[in-house]
């Protein structure tokens, strides 16, 4: 007779999580940013890691690269028109481990409504249970994925007087998740 596995349920913390983004401009240097609001779920079958998913939500509209004027570009029609298109979501389809700590979590990303598959290159980080905060387990992941933006509808760009574009198409993404643990379900049982 099988037992059942226990699926443990994180939710990412807000306020101790971000999701990064470096691009090439003016083919010379590199614009980093950061999305201030994401969410999402962690479902972790202890028994059998591979069988784990998870799914996140960021607001489009939270981008912040610390200058208004271009933030406000992003928002706009030109890249994420984030009054149509209010958010960037993604959720696993497969979990490989790689070794003890690395894993390779492929999923579906979706941006302006179009979905392409990812990979993320993830690095589990630790797992920890204070009781100065709570005794709430908590864990973290590193995930890094890289993908054309233009395969996401991201076409906006300026050719330069010298050659070459304003925009790079190369977009480089980084997660730092804290998520703490929810409750533990029986295998099956995921939302």
């Amino acid at each position: 007779m099988t037992t059942q596995a226990a699926l443990s349920t994180y939710t990412i913390d807000p306020t101790h999580s971000t999701a990064e983004f470096a691009v090439k401009h003016m083919m010379v240097s590199t614009v980093k940013g950061v999305f201030r609001e994401l969410d999402g779920t962690i479902h972790i079958d202890e028994e059998e890691p591979t069988q784990s998913w998870a799914a996140a939500t960021i607001q489009t509209a939270s981008v912040d690269t610390g200058l208004a004027m271009r933030d406000d570009d992003l928002r706009s029609e030109n890249f994420l028109d984030a009054a149509r298109f209010s958010t960037i979501t993604f959720r696993s389809t497969a979990v490989e481990r790689i070794d003890e700590t690395r894993w390779r979590v492929d999923g579906n990303l979706t941006i302006r409504d179009v979905t392409r598959p990812v990979v993320l290159e993830t690095e589990f980080e630790g797992r920890v249970s204070l009781p100065e905060f709570g005794g709430q387990e908590r864990i973290g992941f590193t995930a890094t994925t890289a993908f054309n933006r233009r395969d996401f509808g991201l076409l906006y760009n300026t050719v330069l007087e010298t050659g070459g574009l304003l925009v790079g198409d190369h977009v480089k993404v980084t997660l730092h998740i804290e998520a703490i643990r929810q409750d533990a379900l029986p295998a099956g049982n995921a939302d």
